[in-house]
């Protein structure tokens, strides 16, 4: 069971981070509805993780499918939670992983694009993904050139899966302008792939809790809070 003060300090922070968002919203000439926030709960076990969508945040992000999966076992979350899967993807973690229907925003290779599509066939599902861009040329991060990007697109498969946008991440030890550069070049290249093939990619999955008014300020409509959700709540971490 996690103490009063516990759960209190977790909501003050979910409410802290989303005036934050909402007021980098504003900033920027947007409408606050327009970006959700995605809670990273990779810090957390799954009773924290629990406690924080009680809070109020009911998209949850993980980096490790295998701790998705020991989340699950362990509570059984509300049918509300979306899950939404943020780290490196192996193919033999998709038959375990899809029944929880994820939106996946880690699509980095046309093998990894097609599993999941072959195998939300075979569990009759629609996986909604996400591709990863690696904007910042970083070689110590994953995620595909502007030119894989353009080339997966043309030749996704038809059925199983539905590509929805980009995931971006600024490169290691960005500063903030910096990032933001990277930020509204990964919203270019969506809206020029949008118009060159005609396919709606209306998501950006950008920012995180060191960077994401830069992102809002370039277009997201995702950033990936973890860090700050859980700053003075000493939650266990999971194993």
């Amino acid at each position: 069971m996690i103490e009063w003060a516990r759960k209190t300090r977790l909501l003050q922070n979910w409410q802290s981070v989303k005036s934050e968002v909402a007021a980098a919203a504003v900033s920027a000439n947007r409408d606050p509805s327009a970006v959700q926030i995605i809670g990273v709960s990779k810090y957390v076990d799954a009773e924290a993780t629990l406690a924080l969508f009680e809070a109020g945040c009911h998209q949850l992000g993980e980096n490790r499918p295998q701790l998705l999966w020991k989340k699950n076992e362990e509570i059984a979350f509300p049918n509300d939670v979306k899950w939404h899967l943020i780290g490196h993807l192996q193919r033999n973690k998709l038959r375990r992983s899809l029944p929880l229907e994820p939106m996946i925003h880690s699509i980095d290779s046309p093998r990894l694009l097609t599993a999941i599509a072959d195998e939300a066939v075979l569990q009759n599902r629609v996986i909604k993904a996400l591709i990863e861009v690696n904007i910042s040329g970083d070689e110590t991060k994953t995620g595909l050139s502007p030119e894989q990007v353009h080339r997966l697109l043309l030749d996704r498969p038809k059925q199983g899966v539905q590509m929805i946008g980009m995931m971006a991440m600024a490169g290691w030890g960005t500063e903030r302008e910096e990032a933001r550069t990277q930020f509204a070049m990964t919203r270019q290249l969506r809206d020029d792939l949008q118009s060159k093939l005609g396919i709606p990619l209306p998501e950006l999955s950008m920012g995180m809790s060191s960077d994401f008014a830069q992102a809002i300020a370039e277009g997201a409509t995702m950033v990936r809070i973890g860090s700050r959700l859980f700053e003075g709540c000493d939650f266990i971490r999971p194993a």
